[in-house]
């Protein structure tokens, strides 16, 4: 274990689990993972290897014993016979036989159906009325001569949920870790390796536990396949559900007029429509309707009488075309189907998760540390609903008087949420804070930016907040920055603006070749974490051509993936140059403490490789120890200060060759970072 998992076994005891073990009791078990965990957490939740192999053990044998396979249903149901009574793992819902006035259960995998059920048990879980809950149940049989009376009784049953939870001891907890430490506990709660994602990113995946914790909360997340959408709401709590498919009725999300019985939004904290996007799909314009007005007001109509519910929704989809794409062409709402492409549907969103910037999920992804059992953190989260966080920024900012209501509402749902998650206890600094709330302006704003290029009704609004000194700091979105000569036209217009990226250059403009050698001038560029569209060609290239003598400071070119990022900057070295020119290319590093023999190998290879091309590379050790700048200097006249120096990028799928985040830079995300390009005539030197 590392010192973080430690840390969560010391504060968190018999409440967390090491991740890797779900996979390795699931089997053919198509179960959700609070399920396994649940059980997990009842005999693995401790850091004592002996004890988790024994845990393991006896889990296993559980699921194979009482876990009911769809094709083994017959055996059960045989086991159940001969033995009178039989223990089962399943999915269980119940309705009312009003003709016989009896409830009956109906068990998904086992196959039964009219299973005899206590009105009181109905009562006490509701949730079996609609759609059902995984539990925990003793089946028997009694055979009998009544042709109406069922042999299947339900005797016992225990939902596959945390029977107890002491929230105080939770936030005391909390305190011992630091705010870095907490995020990496959350993020390897849901299964994730902290340490293959950025902060954004780490921030973007906790975006998804804000229904579970906010009430009436809408989110939409749009974006390729594979990024884990919908693993959250289909996995991850006892609380939501996800709709496959997109399509539902107004009768079984909201209330049945016929019956007078409530729907999903009754019973549940999140209901989440899965495959939402596609334009071809059938829609009811009445669902969209009373869809629209419970989102705006937490209530729907049945006739003359108003209901009111507290379920969060959640939208997610899958995108077809690429960001620049849909900029270009339409919006980023295009996918959805035509009766949902409605401004008045899409102005109750709160957040726009941007699914573009969240990884693919690849199997190094995936965490084998140690994080809260998910049903303990859902039921967590559930009791953070009670709360209201919304007004923790309002002693340091307030926000701009340009932000409408409905603009408001959604930030403030947004920040409240992240709060919770991430400071329940309070206790955040005033960065944190501003931190928190510029990213909770981002997601609202994604959403008015789009509605105003599909309607031309909704006003220009300036998305920035004021701090006490009354400075006004202004929000921009990610793509915003990535892409402004598409952001910032409207569908009307048609027009394509000619603004450039901070970089110099249009983010699909890739050709080196076509670099002519500009007027440069001094600047000082930021880049946002998660940003695209950058590569070594467009924000040095300018600036190294012509150059014959370039010098690298970096005192970390050490580990396998830096020598990369040099050796693709020499690519960009060797582009620029004219094949019967040379050039010499020298570096100054540290040697690595532990791995120096291995370096010197990588940096020796490099050098071989680039004597047969025209460019002279050398490298030294710096032995002083001060070298702690990272720059670029060439005999062009030219310092370029890089605050991480090369390692700009962010980890991408490095030994897939099959993805182009590893053939072309500019289809990485990027750390945050900074450049800064300084005229300095006495390099020539």
């Amino acid at each position: 274990m590392n010192e973080l998992d430690q840390k969560i076994n010391t504060h968190f005891p018999g409440l967390v689990v090491r991740k890797d073990l779900v996979k390795t009791v699931k089997g053919n078990a198509i179960v959700p993972s609070y399920v396994l965990e649940y059980l997990l957490g009842q005999y693995c939740a401790t850091s004592d290897d002996a004890t988790i192999q024994t845990g393991i053990e006896t889990v296993k044998e559980i699921l194979r014993k009482h876990y009911v396979h769809r094709n083994e249903a017959g055996l059960v149901r045989s086991n159940i016979k001969e033995k009178g009574r039989y223990k089962v793992i399943d999915k269980i819902s119940a309705a009312l036989n009003d003709k016989a006035d009896v409830y009956e259960a109906e068990f998904s995998n086992l196959g039964l159906k009219q299973v005899l059920i206590d009105s009181r048990t109905v009562k006490a879980h509701p949730k079996l009325l609609v759609s059902g809950i995984w539990c925990i149940a003793d089946l028997e049989y009694e055979f009998t001569e009544d042709k109406n009376a069922s042999p299947w009784i339900l005797s016992t049953l225990k939902p596959i949920q945390l029977s107890h939870l002491d929230f105080s001891s939770y936030i005391e907890a909390r305190k011992q870790f630091t705010t870095d430490e907490w995020i990496d506990l959350l993020i390897q709660s849901v299964g994730f390796n902290p340490e293959m994602f950025s902060k954004r990113s780490k921030l973007t995946q906790l975006i998804r536990l804000i229904p579970f914790c906010e009430r009436n909360y809408n989110l939409i997340e749009l974006g390729p396949k594979g990024t884990g959408k919908s693993h959250i709401y289909s996995e991850f709590s006892p609380h939501g559900i996800l709709i496959s498919g997109g399509e539902i009725s107004v009768p079984k999300l909201f209330v049945n007029n016929s019956s007078g019985k409530i729907g999903l939004v009754g019973y549940w904290d999140c209901v989440a429509f899965d495959e939402f996007a596609g334009k071809q799909k059938r829609v009811d314009k009445a669902l969209v309707d009373i869809m629209k007005n419970y989102m705006a007001n937490k209530s729907f109509s049945r006739g003359v009488e108003t209901l009111g519910a507290e379920a969060s929704m959640v939208f997610v989809g899958n995108t077809q075309h690429t960001v620049p794409y849909m900029l270009k062409h339409s919006d980023l709402f295009d996918e959805l189907p035509d009766k949902f492409y409605d401004s008045a549907f899409l102005d109750r969103i709160h957040f726009y998760i941007p699914g573009w910037e969240v990884d693919i999920i690849r199997g190094e992804m995936f965490s084998s540390g140690y994080g809260f059992v998910v049903d303990y953190l859902a039921e967590i989260l559930r009791s953070l609903r009670n709360h209201d966080y919304s007004d923790r920024y309002q002693q340091h900012f307030t926000l701009s008087s340009d932000i409408s209501t409905r603009d408001r509402d959604g930030i403030n749902k947004t920040f409240s949420g992240l709060m919770k998650i991430l400071f329940p206890h309070g206790g955040a600094s005033k960065e944190e804070i501003e931190e928190v709330l510029k990213f909770a302006i981002e997601g609202r704003k994604r959403v008015k930016d789009q509605l105003m290029r599909i309607d031309s009704t909704y006003g220009n609004v300036r998305f920035a907040y004021l701090d006490y000194s009354q400075q006004v700091k202004s929000v921009t979105t990610l793509e915003e920055e990535e892409y402004p000569h598409y952001y910032h036209k409207t569908i009307a217009d048609g027009e394509e603006g000619e603004r450039t990226t901070q970089a110099g250059m249009p983010p699909d403009a890739v050709e080196v070749q076509q670099i002519v050698e500009p007027a440069l001038k001094e600047k000082h560029l930021n880049f946002q974490e998660n940003q695209k569209g950058i590569s070594f060609d467009t924000l040095l290239g300018p600036y190294l051509i012509g150059a014959t003598k370039i010098t690298i400071a970096d005192p970390y070119i050490r580990q396998f993936y830096q020598v990369r990022n040099l050796m693709e900057f020499l690519e960009t070295v060797v582009k620029l140059k004219s094949q019967d020119e040379e050039v010499s290319v020298h570096l100054i590093t540290t040697e690595d403490e532990f791995k120096g023999e291995q370096q010197k190998e990588y940096l020796e290879k490099i050098k071989e490789s680039s004597s047969a091309i025209g460019v002279n590379f050398t490298w030294e050790f710096d032995g002083t120890g001060t070298i702690h700048a990272r720059h670029i200097v060439t005999d062009k006249g030219w310092k370029i200060s890089l605050d991480r120096g090369l390692d700009i990028f962010q980890q991408y799928g490095m030994n897939d060759v099959f993805t182009f985040a590893n053939r072309l830079q500019q289809y990485r995300s990027c750390k945050a970072f900074e450049a800064t390009f300084i005229k300095n005539d006495m390099s020539k030197s």
